[in-house]
């Protein structure tokens, strides 16, 4: 009885866990996306200082679709904004904006937590369709086969989340020192920013931990069944 109540209460801190840190997210972005900074540039702009300043000109910066889809893409050297981001010269904007350049920044100096989680993309790919073999392994080692494969998989992505932790924070830190190093934003912008990257970086975080409970009920279940 005590481990049923452990294994479904580890499951429900992790899902409060994600949910607590989305809807942080959310309320932060939507919060400063009512201040607009006070040199009136949009993320496009500032992302085009940032990037120009430091010698990445070859960089394009495209529009892309979506709410929060904004990413660097190191093989393709774009940095893809999604509307609001792209448009807008809101605190939200400028600091996902900056964030990003802050990623290309990163792959122009060989950051090597970046190194290593490129390097890693290929193999957690891989290990994850290993999921879709779940109903087979099932069959074929019983519920046993697929708890351990779950683990395996559960293992490589705490892996991935642990070196992608530090790229996140880092990209964060370069992005806010660029923007006072550019004379793009003033003190009081610089810590509302703040306030915006560290709620995204805590959804990083939120993710490790609950994937961290969700391992440690995957092997109290296969514990239980072995004994």
């Amino acid at each position: 009885m005590e481990d049923i109540i452990i294994f479904y209460g580890l499951a429900i801190l992790g899902f409060v866990i994600v949910i607590w840190a989305q809807i942080n997210i959310n309320n932060n972005y939507r919060k400063y996306q009512q201040f607009k900074i006070k040199k009136g540039i949009s993320g496009q702009e500032i992302a085009r200082k940032i990037l120009d300043a430091n010698g990445l000109n070859d960089i394009h910066i495209v529009e892309t679709q979506g709410d929060l889809t904004d990413h660097y893409d190191p093989k393709r050297k774009v940095i893809r904004l999604s509307h609001a981001i792209f448009h807008e010269d809101s605190i939200s904007s400028v600091g996902v904006a900056a964030h990003e350049c802050g990623h290309a920044i990163q792959d122009k100096e060989g950051y090597n937590f970046m190194k290593i989680r490129s390097a890693l993309v290929p193999f957690v790919n891989f290990v994850s369709y290993l999921g879709y073999l779940g109903l087979i392994i099932s069959i074929i080692g019983g519920i046993t086969g697929y708890l351990k494969i779950s683990i395996l998989i559960l293992l490589v992505t705490i892996l991935f989340q642990l070196v992608t932790l530090p790229v996140e924070f880092d990209a964060s830190k370069r992005a806010k020192e660029q923007l006072i190093k550019l004379n793009l934003i003033d003190e009081e912008e610089h810590d509302q920013i703040s306030k915006v990257l560290f709620a995204a970086a805590m959804t990083y975080v939120a993710g490790l931990i609950s994937n961290l409970l969700q391992l440690l009920r995957l092997v109290i279940l296969l514990n239980g069944r072995d004994d």
